[in-house]
């Protein structure tokens, strides 16, 4: 099986994890802003996903093969408001997309 290292950005309660997990990946760094989200994660995976990644340095999130983020799509969503990068929550693209260059040489986003 193929060893590998993956972040999780907007881990929720870590659903994506464990499929990346069982494929031989190994989780580095978790980040969820939601308070009962991070509960259900610690409580999942017995460690504390760091909170809001706008007030994480991407310099100091670990290094990794793929990074995964589950960010909030409801914002470009028919069922929304359809407000996108112009709502807080759809620039977080923009904060994945500084992780990605300032961390990986050759990055692999997986949404």
């Amino acid at each position: 099986m193929m060893s590998f290292k993956f972040i999780e950005l907007f881990s929720g309660i870590g659903g994506i994890r464990l499929g990346f997990e069982h494929h031989g990946g190994q989780c580095v760094f978790s980040s969820e802003i939601d308070p009962a989200a991070q509960k259900t994660y610690q409580h999942n995976f017995s460690e504390i996903s760091y909170g809001d990644i706008t007030k994480i340095s991407p310099a100091s999130i670990s290094d990794h093969d793929i990074l995964l983020g589950g960010f909030p799509y409801w914002v470009f969503s028919i069922c929304g408001k359809q407000e996108g990068f112009a709502d807080t929550r759809g620039a977080l693209f923009f904060k994945t997309e500084e992780i990605l260059s300032i961390k990986q040489q050759n990055p692999m986003l997986l949404c």
